[in-house]
């Protein structure tokens, strides 16, 4: 809906965009390590990537690093300049920084070049930057859909502006960075582009007497093709035997209407809830309030958005809460898509439009307090690599439980701050070829060599890899490790540490440093004592069916 000619309200300007888009960072201006789950782990990754051998020649026993062309080296490219000329946790911190610059900014540019000029409900959708993916530290996805959202408000742009074949020859390449960034950014565009194309193709048929929508859509799929290079790359990368991981557990509603319900999942349960809350109220509203109407073009977008998240299973080629990431987005489009009527006055829109602002606010000022409370905690945490030599041998334990408790620690991968400050080995890297560069090989530390040996658990948990405490100190192997990192685990037997000696302590005296004390012996645990019941009997019953399977021995 144009209104060209009508004044420009302030959340019209381009002054507003700016603003809204430096607003986004705010949350991230204090934290010198951006609190989110996964990064500390993808940090270590990058600090093996940018260290030469022959400055600490040990890692290449620890790990193997591999450049390969797979569509998931967003900030694993960027950080290779943004190192170099800042270090690698203040390059980190500026890269992460632009995630939700990016998608404020996308957010506001779509909403801009669909409707002609930005509805006051837009900024409703801007909280979304920080959605539950970004927390959880899915970094190079978040680029990528941040720079996703641009590129395809970009294509809108140059659609609207004719620029039809120029268009074809930039989306080439620019498809393939963004793939090479991460493969679902890429996905999402077509997706968007399609959908954009679909409609547009209608209108053009529609005027000419021939608005068939079967012809709009062999249109639509033809003017996607300069989308398509990325999809030879993606044979490329998927196929061989250097690639793992599974595709499954397909169509579980129960946990997708609960990802919709955690888009904003951070701290406060019933805050972020009731901001979830509000989207639907929002949305809700859309449809009763005869001044409000939703776009064609928008609204096709996040139904296409909506399918493809209720056909995606939530584990594809071993990458867990695959479409738990697409959630957020799936609203955002929804809420860019509502617009005023021509009939609002423009008091409404200001009243919608000072609403939208202060959600965006209140929202932006509780995710800065959240981070700045992450932020405390890991000082806390990370006095203890003062205690720490360059190239030691760490095996870490962070404590969790079997709840799925809102609020994640964010302490997950904080191990991996070793890896990064001090060259430490952390058993907390990933360990998937072909989704990761880099893989541990360090075949001394056993079943403690990888993610997620460094979640620790006070008992055993169904459905879940993760082990107790007992278990882990009693069976880590210490010819392997020369210190034990313990972050706020649970209690265990300190029989099973008798060969363990502490040299640091937090302040709260939930996180200890201890040291393998080599002269002491290794206490002896059975599996009685570590293992359930059930485990132990289970054991037993395969043991029997697989010696009842073996053949005869051969008679004399």
């Amino acid at each position: 809906m144009d209104q060209s000619g009508a004044p420009l309200r302030w959340w019209q300007t381009r002054t507003f965009v700016a603003l809204a888009t430096l607003i986004s960072i705010v949350p991230l201006l204090w934290p010198e390590i951006p609190p989110l789950v996964d990064l500390p782990g993808h940090m270590g990754r990058y600090r093996v990537q940018l260290t030469p051998l022959d400055q600490a020649p040990w890692l290449a026993d620890w790990y193997n690093f591999e450049w390969s062309l797979i569509g998931n080296l967003g900030i694993d490219l960027l950080v290779v300049p943004f190192a170099a000329l800042f270090g690698l946790e203040l390059g980190v911190k500026l890269i992460v920084m632009t995630i939700p610059a990016l998608t404020a900014a996308g957010l506001l540019w779509i909403a801009r070049e669909v409707h002609g000029r930005i509805p006051p409900t837009a900024m409703f959708a801007l909280p979304l930057a920080y959605s539950y993916p970004f927390q959880f530290g899915f970094v190079n996805f978040s680029l990528s859909m941040g720079v996703a959202l641009c590129l395809f408000a970009l294509w809108l742009r140059m659609a609207r502006l004719r620029r039809i074949g120029l268009r074809a020859i930039v989306f080439v390449p620019l498809s393939c960075l963004l793939w090479l960034c991460h493969t679902f950014g890429w996905g999402v565009l077509g997706v968007l582009a399609f959908s954009a194309e679909m409609i547009r193709q209608h209108d053009a048929r529609k005027d000419a007497g021939s608005g068939h929508w079967v012809e709009s859509w062999i249109r639509a799929g033809l003017g996607c093709v300069p989308l398509a290079l990325p999809m030879v790359l993606m044979i490329f990368w998927r196929s061989g035997d250097h690639v793992t991981g599974q595709t499954a557990d397909w169509f579980n509603w129960q946990a997708k209407v609960a990802w919709v319900m955690m888009v904003l999942r951070d701290r406060w349960e019933f805050w972020d809830v009731a901001s979830t809350a509000v989207f639907l109220l929002v949305l809700f509203r859309a449809v009763r309030d005869p001044a409000i109407e939703y776009s064609r073009n928008l609204v096709l977008s996040a139904l296409f958005l909506a399918a493809v998240y209720l056909l995606l299973p939530r584990i594809v080629f071993g990458s867990a809460y695959a479409d738990m990431r697409l959630a957020p987005f799936v609203v955002a489009f929804a809420l860019i898509a509502i617009r005023p009527r021509v009939g609002m006055t423009v008091r409404h829109a200001g009243v919608v439009a000072l609403l939208g602002m202060s959600f965006f606010l209140a929202r932006t000022a509780s995710t800065a307090a959240s981070f700045w409370l992450f932020d405390r905690d890991y000082d806390t945490e990370l006095a203890a690599l003062d205690k720490v030599p360059e190239g030691a041998r760490l095996v870490s334990f962070v404590g969790t439980n079997c709840r799925n408790e809102w609020k994640m620690s964010r302490l997950e991968h904080l191990p991996a701050i070793a890896l990064v400050r001090r060259l430490a080995y952390t058993n907390d890297q990933w360990s998937m070829p072909g989704a990761q560069l880099l893989t541990a090989r360090y075949k001394t530390a056993g079943m403690f060599a990888h993610d997620s040996s460094e979640i620790v658990t006070p008992g055993w948990c169904p459905r879940e890899w993760w082990k107790p405490i007992d278990f882990s100190i009693a069976r880590f192997p210490r010819e392997a490790f020369d210190y034990v990192w313990l972050i706020r685990t649970p209690p265990f037997n300190p029989r099973y540490a008798s060969d363990l000696d502490r040299i640091w302590r937090s302040p709260t005296g939930a996180s200890a440093l201890l040291t393998v004390n080599r002269s002491r012996p290794t206490p002896q645990i059975t599996d009685e004592e570590l293992y359930p019941r059930w485990f132990l009997e289970l054991r037993a019953r395969r043991i029997r069916e697989r010696q009842l399977q073996l053949p005869p021995p051969p008679r004399s």
